[in-house]
């Protein structure tokens, strides 16, 4: 028996946990009733339809179990574990779909292992399924797990974890982009989405409209020569055929609107290749691994937010494209749409993961306050010039 009553997420489906999860072929013996432990006072849950006391299920015929723990797995940097990305997601959400498409008799049921890694990865796309696809308030999603402890996410960093981001971190942060308008998942891309992020394809993440975040592209025959000028050793030529990843990354970048790329560590190809095709290139260097200088913070800021003005778009990355390129975009949307520091980082590792590493986590809590004071000062500034 699982170790939790169902916990119903929509009128045909449910959510729940095993110590050791049974197969599915066993669970769905007996139209899936054996295992099907409902909750006490089901009357109060969100979508009481669902299940009825009798032990069976409202309006439907039998319980169809599924697991998504062998098919929808995290690529860890290093011992980060979560949040499955935007991509899993929508992967997810296909697969309910087609199966109450193809049995609408059938009420669903989630069910993952008590291993907490798994538990939390499992709960959080059933969460998102109830917030977006379900349209309920973030509070009523994440009601259900309120009385459930889940180990907080990690960051994929080497050092210790000692930033703790919560499953509801996670939905308060993909809500609010929601809100602003940063996160359209009609206008999802699986395929492309999935295609770029593949290291030889530019490893790179749209997480805004506005804001892709990206690897540095490696050029080795640039570094090389420039290398060997520095040191005054004879070398080839600077100028010579770009590497192809490289080559169609520049192409995609000015086919999207692409304004400026900002590069925030030392160079690995040549910025003339950007700005030959019409892309402004700026460079913000501050070491792997640091936090930016408010010069840094102010001097992006203004840049990104001009850029966007314009209706183009802001490309940054560092050279994996996740520590300091997540601190930059997420002090921007601190700074223009007022979310909080960890709503941030949740919504940005669900959208390319392992963004924002170590004290950049502690770096961008502590000042998150200040960055939307410099929004409203901006603000008032801009009302004052227009009296």
């Amino acid at each position: 028996m699982p170790l939790h009553p169902l916990i119903p997420i929509a009128p045909a489906l449910s959510f729940t946990f095993f110590a050791a999860p049974p197969s599915t072929a066993t669970l769905n013996v007996h139209n899936g009733s054996r295992s099907a432990l409902l909750p006490p006072g089901v009357q109060d849950a969100p979508h009481p339809q669902a299940l009825d006391s009798d032990g069976g299920v409202g309006g439907f015929e039998r319980y169809t179990w599924f697991s998504i723990d062998d098919d929808l797995v995290y690529l860890s940097f290093y011992e980060d574990w979560g949040p499955l990305n935007i991509a899993m997601f929508y992967r997810f959400c296909l697969h309910v779909h087609h199966l109450m498409e193809s049995d609408s008799a059938a009420h669903l049921v989630l069910y993952t292992s008590s291993a907490p890694q798994q538990k939390a990865n499992a709960a959080l796309l059933v969460a998102l399924y109830s917030m977006i696809i379900e349209r309920q308030p973030v509070a009523d999603a994440f009601h259900p797990f309120s009385q459930i402890e889940f180990q907080p996410f990690r960051d994929a960093g080497y050092g210790r974890a000692d930033f703790h981001l919560s499953l509801q971190d996670v939905l308060h942060g993909v809500s609010r982009a929601l809100q602003c308008e940063l996160l359209n998942l009609s206008a999802f891309n699986l395929d492309e989405y999935e295609h770029y992020e593949q290291v030889a394809n530019g490893d790179w993440n749209w997480l805004t409209p506005n804001f892709i975040a990206f690897a540095s592209p490696n050029d080795r025959e640039y570094t090389n020569a420039l290398r060997a000028t520095m040191e005054g050793r004879p070398s080839r030529s600077l100028r010579r055929p770009i590497p192809e990843t490289f080559r169609n990354t520049i192409r995609y970048f000015r086919d999207r609107g692409v304004g400026a790329v900002v590069r925030l560590n030392n160079p690995l190809y040549d910025r003339a290749e950007f700005e030959n095709a019409g892309i402004k290139h700026v460079d913000m260097y501050f070491d792997d691994g640091s936090n930016p200088s408010e010069e840094i913070l102010r001097d992006f800021i203004a840049l990104a937010d001009a850029q966007i003005a314009a209706g183009r778009v802001v490309a940054v990355h560092c050279k994996a494209g996740l520590g300091r390129t997540g601190v930059l975009i997420g002090a921007y949307l601190i700074w223009r749409h007022g979310f909080s520091a960890s709503e941030v980082i949740g919504f940005m590792r669900f959208m390319r993961p392992g963004c924002v590493v170590g004290p950049q986590q502690h770096f961008m809590y502590e000042n998150a306050t200040e960055w939307v004071r410099w929004r409203v000062r901006h603000e008032m500034r801009l009302e004052l010039a227009k009296e």
